[in-house]
């Protein structure tokens, strides 16, 4: 069954999507890596798996179900599922709520950023969770610091790893470039508290304009009610704050992007204004024999699934005919 979020509000009679013609198997949580997973699966359990990696302080449910859909009508078993610290997954408030602006200035200085937790504990999160489903390998499919997770996972793990697909995410090199000043003004104003549910809502929508794809929209009524239906399966920000913090406690990952063996593919696009494309880039030049995708007129976001889509399909067809007997 599905668990609710305690500081999540009660879903409306609209809030949850039309499941009638999907394939989607809600699962019950399991235990990885000392914590509680949710997780949802689409597809034939017997198929290559696709295993879907989201970014900072996003649920599982930011996959878009038809996306998720597509790729097991397409042959494959997709799993998603919430990381620590966001969604229905475990919220680690014992480690307290960090100061994000101290660490900020920590990692403006170089010094050391401290965080309960980094991105190597969330690809052990992973890993723990493909144990739990009996998944030996998968396709590894990151978004954002999803990205990131899958990176490590593929160096890592590379027996996990059929392949790998990044998707507008970074090595965390220091050189590459940040947010927009817009970007930046956007994510640093004080958000509405969760009982000022409507302006809590304005606040994310205009988040997710200011970061979106120009060339791939999304209409008002629809973000209205993806906003509100993440905002009611869930609501936990002091989670997103750690998770920030484990990308920054977490450094370059240059090094080991240079031990990756598996088929990479890097999507990026061209208006990203949270991680430039040249972060995508430069993940691709220090990839072994990766390919690069840019998209033009896609921002931060996962609104240009359509044109994806063929592209992720593709890369993991690839890499299912290297494992292939000849």
């Amino acid at each position: 069954m599905r668990r609710r979020n305690e500081g999540a509000l009660p879903p409306s009679a609209n809030a949850a999507p039309d499941r009638a013609a999907s394939t989607e198997q809600v699962m019950p949580a399991i235990q990885s890596n000392g914590i509680t997973v949710e997780h949802e699966s689409f597809g034939d359990p017997a198929a290559p798996c696709i295993v879907l990696v989201m970014g900072l302080g996003m649920q599982l449910i930011a996959w878009p179900e038809p996306f998720c859909q597509h790729l097991a009508d397409h042959g494959f078993r997709v799993v998603r599922f919430d990381n620590r610290d966001v969604g229905l997954s475990t919220k680690l408030d014992h480690l307290g709520a960090p100061s994000l602006r101290l660490a900020l200035l920590r990692s403006l200085l170089r010094l050391p950023v401290r965080s309960g937790y980094t991105l190597d504990d969330m690809a052990r999160d992973t890993l723990g969770l493909m144990d739990a489903l009996a998944i030996r390998r998968a396709h590894l499919v990151g978004a954002s610091m999803g990205g990131m997770i899958a990176q490590i996972m593929a160096a890592r793990a590379p027996d996990r790893a059929i392949s790998l697909t990044s998707i507008m995410s970074s090595s965390g090199a220091r050189s590459l470039p940040g947010p927009t000043p817009r970007v930046l003004r956007v994510i640093g104003r004080r958000q509405p508290p969760l009982r000022d549910f409507d302006r809590l809502v304005d606040h994310y929508i205009e988040l997710w304009r200011t970061i979106g794809s120009p060339a791939f929209p999304i209409d008002e009524v629809e973000l209205r009610e993806r906003v509100s239906t993440s905002l009611r399966r869930s609501f936990h920000p002091q989670g997103t704050v750690r998770q920030m913090l484990a990308i920054m406690a977490s450094g370059d990952r240059s090094a080991l992007l240079r031990e990756i063996e598996a088929p990479t593919l890097v999507i990026h696009g061209r208006a990203d204004p949270l991680v430039p494309l040249a972060c995508g880039e430069d993940t691709a030049r220090k990839i072994p024999n990766a390919r690069l995708r840019i998209v033009d007129g896609m921002g931060h976001d996962l609104a240009a699934w359509r044109t994806l889509a063929p592209d992720i399909l593709n890369h993991c067809r690839r890499a299912e005919a290297r494992l292939q007997p000849v």
